[in-house]
């Protein structure tokens, strides 16, 4: 299932919602394309055993970044909304999210892809933030990257605006893993696939409980995680599953609720 789409391609399949980037040659985001990876990110989030929201591209790079045509004083508040309303989606959405990056990704396509829960990418491919050289500065990335990387190493990538492999952006903590090319496809199934052997409503309050730890101190997040996991983890029906099936060493049949 999946509505049809100009600029991306989306399927909703077997708990798995796959948003392509499909803007060829460049994958440039323009403010059409931001608005259909919102409508695919609803109609993903809101089906109840969706366990992963995979996003990849295709052509030879994931992302150039947003349309510098649109970037006008006439269209830049819509662009901006549009732009950061897919991130305001993933915010408060609870479906674990993966970035599958094939070639490069750029500004708004960097941000796109390192503000998902996990980040595979192939060798070769290159992370970086561009704006400053053209004059302005990427807001996603100036409120993300201090959290992923620390201080030092987002101030030197958003204000020199230097580009840098996967293999460094492993290293800092923006990505978690390079593989070689030819095997990005089967890394991204293997990594699906123990996403999507899990329960889709645990999951989502253990996403829930990771953006309280991002967001505060541990000794204010501690709290607030506590009372997720005592209210709205065990008012579900899957923990209880997991459990019996762990004792009963067997597989669980997750309810998804």
């Amino acid at each position: 299932m999946g509505g049809a789409f100009k600029d991306i391609q989306f399927e909703l399949r077997d708990g798995v919602g796959r948003i392509v980037l499909n803007r060829p040659p460049l994958n440039v985001l323009n403010i059409t394309m931001m608005e259909e990876v919102q409508a695919a990110l609803r109609e993903a989030q809101a089906a109840a055993d969706t366990r992963a929201i995979v996003f990849s591209a295709t052509g030879r790079m994931f992302s150039a970044g947003v349309d510098i045509a649109e970037h006008t004083h006439d269209l830049m508040e819509r662009m901006l909304t549009a732009f950061h309303g897919i991130f305001r989606l993933m915010t408060d959405g609870e479906v674990p999210t993966l970035a599958v990056v094939q070639g490069h990704a750029l500004g708004g396509g960097c941000e796109l892809a390192c503000f998902c829960d996990l980040v595979l990418a192939a060798q070769g491919a290159k992370f970086g933030q561009p704006e400053i050289a053209v004059g302005v500065f990427p807001p996603v990335a100036a409120a993300l990257f201090p959290h992923l990387m620390g201080g030092r190493k987002a101030a030197e990538l958003v204000l020199t605006g230097d580009a840098i492999p996967a293999e460094e952006a492993h290293r800092i903590g923006l990505i978690n893993a390079v593989v070689p090319a030819d095997q990005l496809a089967s890394e991204t199934d293997r990594l699906l696939g123990r996403l999507t052997d899990k329960s889709a409503a645990v999951l989502r309050v253990a996403k829930r409980a990771l953006r309280a730890g991002m967001a505060g101190g541990f000794d204010q997040a501690l709290p607030t995680i506590e009372a997720m996991y005592t209210k709205s983890l065990m008012a579900l029906e899957d923990p209880d599953e997991g459990l019996k099936a762990f004792m009963e060493k067997r597989k669980p049949v997750w309810k998804h609720r």
